[in-house]
């Protein structure tokens, strides 16, 4: 297998979902994401945290949910945002990195927030900073400062290690605890660049039908670092 099949097999192909999110001491926030997607609940809700915290994840996943309950649902990134967003009555609308919002984006979603009573509206706001800390207009800084804050708490390791054994257990992985404890040590620490790494060795290992070793997981990394995945 060349370097380039290896990056494709790291990159995450798991769906988002509520269900496959590792809840560690996220409980109460993923316990509310699943009210939220039902119709007629109108919360407004921001949750924050640095890359890799799993809130694109959490924002997928609870999109998922709402179509799948058939509420309609509108998803849009901070900076795509422009003069325009769908304000279908009774509908979730998600905002991802609201940090990234230009003037226009701004006052579009402060509209949102006027209009959310009247239309019965629910909205899911994301950012890396709580709000004190967002550099954004005062008005609409108050408004997402009114809305239910939850910042999304990382795993511990532990926690990861239990997760990578369950989930390596579920695809009928053999891996060692000394495994584990390197791509904890030396991997990328965000849960969804650990887990992509594990579906690579699964991969590799089927396809060469080796075991998951320590050696392979050493292999797999150094091509990752080679071709430049972690800039990616």
């Amino acid at each position: 297998m060349n370097s380039r099949q290896l990056l494709l097999d790291i990159r995450p192909e798991l769906r988002p979902r509520l269900d496959n999110f590792i809840i560690g001491n996220n409980a109460e926030l993923i316990a509310r994401l699943r009210t939220l997607t039902d119709p007629g609940m109108f919360d407004q809700i921001y949750i924050w945290g640095p890359p890799g915290s799993g809130r694109s994840h959490l924002l997928l996943a609870t999109c998922a949910a709402a179509e799948d309950k058939c509420r309609p649902v509108h998803l849009v990134r901070g900076n795509e945002l422009g003069d325009d967003l769908p304000l279908t009555p009774g509908s979730l609308v998600i905002v991802d990195d609201v940090d990234t919002l230009d003037e226009s984006g701004q006052i579009t979603l402060f509209r949102a927030f006027n209009s959310a009573r009247l239309s019965g509206l629910a909205l899911l706001l994301s950012g890396q900073l709580p709000p004190l800390h967002l550099a954004l207009r005062e008005d609409l800084r108050t408004r997402i400062g009114s809305t239910l804050i939850y910042e999304v708490k990382p795993l511990s390791d532990e926690e990861k290690a239990a997760a990578i054994h369950n989930h390596a257990l579920q695809r009928g992985i053999r891996i060692d605890d000394e495994v584990v404890r390197y791509l904890l040590r030396h991997g990328r620490r965000d849960f969804n660049s650990l887990m992509a790494v594990l579906e690579a060795l699964d991969r590799v290992s089927l396809e060469q039908q080796r075991q998951v070793t320590l050696p392979l997981l050493r292999k797999i990394m150094q091509l990752e670092i080679d071709d430049g995945l972690g800039s990616v």
